[in-house]
């Protein structure tokens, strides 16, 4: 009970998932919750926690078994310090069943006197580790369990430039994506378990910043068939007002590079509520990137992909598998992603 109420009462510093970021701005000092002297990103150092305030690891993927079935998941353990109080993680698992058309998910929280000093965040059958260049990832929920090496195939992507975003006043983080890693390994499906291989997306960030508890955003990473990778995120504020889209694409076989404020349209096609909470949420949208040439529709895998993370979090979210199509510069494209949307619960309160 006690853990859970520390968890609680961390709701607004532990959320920013994935895209989380204010309008980018130059990088300020602003005490107590600024970083005061920015540094490079180094790797693979900086996959493992940090002394700051709030930090994540944040994993979606898409997965195909040898038997040919298909399936998503999602995986992110959030960790947060607050002076000499226990270091508290929460983390979230999630399958998209393509299959059955189900979607399931799983919630837990634990804590620690201290933060590792490598990246070894393990709660009994869950864990986050490393071996050499890979990523480890293992957990289970009844009816499912992944047991999974995720290695990177191309530069991790450093948002804002060199990986360093401004929240504005409520502090600074570092922020980089691995937008392609191989994923081999094992799915068990009620029970059978299968070969698997696949493609993953991983969000890294962690800084001295806080959460504001209002408004949210829609969060969209997609990997496209032809090797183009592109993260982009909307923001609203508590009236519902939506910042212009930021983002950073990554072309095939070129560096990574920031989109200019607004250079991106999503647009929403339809919506969906829930009939567990009876939140209303966007479904499909419309992405339109013009000066790539990229128009493409984004198409939910499952309708119904909400988690209910009161317990550990705090939080109501979707956060969902969807499939891509469209062109760019005229040519087919196509391919998968996922799309986090946040703050829905909260609208009009």
């Amino acid at each position: 009970m006690q853990q859970l109420k520390a968890c609680l009462m961390l709701v607004t510093v532990l959320w920013l998932a994935g895209c989380s970021t204010y309008p980018h701005q130059p990088l300020r000092t602003v005490s107590p919750t600024s970083t005061p002297t920015p540094r490079p990103i180094q790797l693979p150092a900086d996959d493992a926690p940090h002394g700051d305030l709030t930090e994540w690891w944040y994993y979606t993927g898409h997965l195909t078994a040898a038997t040919g079935e298909r399936y998503g998941f999602e995986f992110v353990v959030f960790q947060a310090k607050r002076q000499d109080a226990p270091v508290l993680y929460a983390a979230h698992f999630a399958v998209t069943d393509h299959q059955r058309q189900q979607f399931s998910y799983d919630q837990r929280t634990w804590t620690r006197d201290a933060s590792p000093s490598a990246l070894d965040l393990t709660d009994q059958d869950w864990s986050l580790t490393q071996k050499g260049a890979s990523d480890l990832l293992k957990a289970t929920m009844p009816g499912y369990a992944i047991n999974l090496s995720l290695t990177p195939e191309r530069p991790p992507a450093l948002h804002g430039g060199n990986g360093l975003i401004s929240f504005g006043d409520v502090g600074d983080s570092y922020y980089y994506s691995e937008t392609r890693l191989a994923v081999q390994g094992t799915l068990t499906d009620h029970g059978v378990t299968k070969d698997v291989t696949g493609l993953s997306w991983k969000d890294r960030q962690w800084g001295n910043f806080l959460v504001m508890p209002n408004g949210g955003w829609d969060w969209v990473s997609l990997q496209m068939n032809d090797g183009t990778d592109l993260m982009l995120f909307d923001l609203r504020g508590v009236l519902d007002q939506i910042s212009p889209s930021y983002g950073t694409i990554v072309p095939p076989d070129n560096p990574a590079k920031s989109l200019q404020p607004g250079a991106a349209q999503l647009v929403a096609t339809g919506s969906w509520t829930s009939p567990h909470t009876q939140v209303t949420y966007p479904s499909g949208w419309t992405l339109d990137l013009p000066d790539q040439g990229l128009h493409v529709r984004l198409v939910p895998v499952l309708k119904d992909q909400e988690l209910d993370t009161r317990k550990t979090t705090g939080q109501i979210y979707w956060e969902g598998e969807v499939t891509v199509m469209g062109t760019k510069q005229e040519k087919p494209v196509q391919g998968e992603g996922y799309v986090e949307l946040t703050g829905y619960a909260t609208m009009g309160k």
